[in-house]
């Protein structure tokens, strides 16, 4: 083979390693892109992926909280129907109480009115009654008068002339109006403890209501007086204290067992008289 033959052959030869060696390069480079490309690509579907579960989970979150709010809602307007009713019953109530309140004080000034008409009939009345006290009390002032005279002086039975005697409860008023001497009015029964009027005692022994005798037990200064068989409206006399005075005693009643009357004492300002 001549030299330029050679040459020829060498240079074709070269040209085609040279063409394979871009092929190669070239599809080299192609591997590279495609797995670059395959890589760019699943990592894109990984953000697609993730996007499309925050998309799910924001579509979750949005209904979980219209949910609520639907709920809210719903809660509020429950409550606002309820207030709303309260205060239509609490305004009705309010408006009865104002009535009810109303009628008591038109009760009220009614009843006023009549008790100002019965007070005005009360005061004529009065007027009236006044008139007659005043004819009562002159008519006592002389009923009074009429008794004094009725009232008698007698001797006792220690023969001493009396006091002037009562013979009824009108009487003895009398004689303590006239303030002339202290009164004790009693009621003895048989076979009671002595009764202590003033400085003495006195005890019922018999009472005889046929015949108007009683027998009585007055102690007096440590000393026991059998008053024996008096009779009634009789003063039956005795003396007692330091400086002896004169106390009376009169029974006006007797009855089965019991007597009625009263102790008759001088006025003795330094001796407080009581009876038991």
């Amino acid at each position: 083979m001549s030299e330029e033959g050679y040459v020829a052959e060498r240079s074709v030869s070269g040209a085609l390693l040279a063409v394979i060696v871009v092929a190669l390069l070239a599809a080299l480079g192609g591997l590279v892109w495609c797995y670059g490309l395959q890589n760019r690509q699943a990592a894109t579907e990984k953000r697609l992926a993730a996007a499309d579960q925050k998309n799910v989970d924001l579509a979750q979150r949005l209904e979980a909280t219209n949910a609520r709010l639907r709920a809210t809602s719903e809660t509020l307007g429950q409550s606002v129907g309820i207030t709303q009713k309260q205060m239509e019953a609490r305004t009705q109530s309010i408006i009865a109480s104002q009535k009810a309140a109303t009628a008591k004080l038109e009760e009220a000034q009614a009843a006023t009115s009549k008790q100002i008409g019965a007070v005005s009939s009360d005061v004529a009345s009065v007027r009236t009654d006044v008139g007659g006290v005043k004819t009562d009390v002159a008519t006592t002032k002389s009923d009074l008068e009429a008794t004094k005279t009725q009232l008698n002086r007698v001797v006792g039975d220690a023969g001493v002339m009396s006091g002037l005697i009562a013979t009824n409860h009108d009487e003895l008023e009398v004689l303590k109006h006239k303030g002339d001497r202290n009164y004790f009015e009693f009621t003895l029964q048989k076979g009671a403890k002595p009764t202590l009027l003033s400085t003495i005692k006195l005890q019922l022994k018999k009472a005889d209501e046929k015949h108007s005798k009683y027998t009585m037990n007055v102690s007096a200064d440590d000393r026991n007086i059998e008053k024996k068989d008096k009779g009634l409206d009789e003063p039956v006399q005795f003396y007692t204290g330091k400086d002896p005075v004169l106390y009376e005693l009169v029974v006006n009643v007797i009855e089965k067992n019991k007597v009625s009357g009263y102790l008759s004492t001088p006025k003795n300002p330094t001796k407080v008289a009581t009876a038991q």
